[in-house]
């Protein structure tokens, strides 16, 4: 039996890259994960397919987030699959690599309709489904704790008020013993990111130099510390933000 098994997992974001690292990984260790995704529903049956040919369980749920409704609508259709919820992984977001000087109120409202309402609003319905004991891990960026790059402002903006809500969210859960926290990754080789980290060599040399262990990091790395959290062997961890950049930051 997997170190999760009977207990149900919620991967918002979960279709792709990391958030697709971290539902297979959360399908692996025994939970039943609902795999959401925004718009892409094929990529969402692939990744319910590959959990199910590892032996596990999971059902996918489609909801475009940062819009009004979105989080009703989201746990309707997860209401429809599953009672009760033991590990929320607010997974879903967007980034914006515009300068400064270019980004207008149509770009930031977006960034942080996605990347920081849609999860408040998303965990505080999901509360009554949450049982005691559950886990909420957000997913965020090195970028909020450094400015490595600029033009990545208004997205490390968003994931900044995102770590904030991890920490006054412990404290509002910590009565019901459900933890919550958050998980930055670095630059992580995603078919998202690499429209530039593959484009050459460079590129690729580029984004190693920012790691004091000179990799680019994996989904599999940011998975891996999200296991651990939602498992039994971090019952004693909360409000923390760790990062998971390999060593990126100043």
């Amino acid at each position: 039996m997997g170190t999760l098994t009977g207990r149900t997992a919620l991967v918002t974001g979960g279709s792709r890259g990391i958030g697709r690292g971290i539902a297979e990984r959360l399908g692996r260790d025994g939970a039943l994960v609902a795999v959401h995704y925004g718009s892409d529903e094929t990529a969402a049956k692939e990744t319910v397919a590959a959990i199910e040919a590892a032996g596990g369980s999971a059902f996918a749920i489609g909801q475009e987030l940062g819009v009004p409704g979105d989080s009703e609508a989201l746990w309707a259709a997860f209401d429809r699959h599953a009672e009760g919820l033991d590990i929320l992984v607010n997974n879903a977001g967007i980034a914006a690599p515009v300068p400064f000087g270019e980004v207008d109120e149509a770009v930031y409202d977006r960034v942080f309709a996605v990347n920081t309402k849609a999860p408040f609003f998303v965990t505080q319905a999901g509360l009554r489904r949450l049982r005691d004991g559950g886990r909420v891990i957000n997913i965020s960026t090195g970028l909020s704790r450094a400015a490595l790059m600029p033009e990545h402002m208004a997205y490390a903006m968003s994931k900044g008020a995102l770590d904030l809500f991890t920490s006054y969210l412990s404290k509002v859960l910590g009565a019901r013993g459900i933890t919550v926290n958050t998980v930055a990754p670095g630059i992580v080789d995603t078919d998202i990111n690499a429209g530039w980290l593959r484009e050459s060599d460079e590129a690729w040399a580029g984004a190693e130099a920012y790691s004091v262990l000179g990799r680019v990091g994996t989904p599999s790395d940011i998975a891996d510390v999200v296991a651990f959290l939602a498992s039994d062997a971090a019952r004693a961890v909360t409000g923390h933000w760790i990062d998971a950049t390999n060593g990126s930051l100043p």
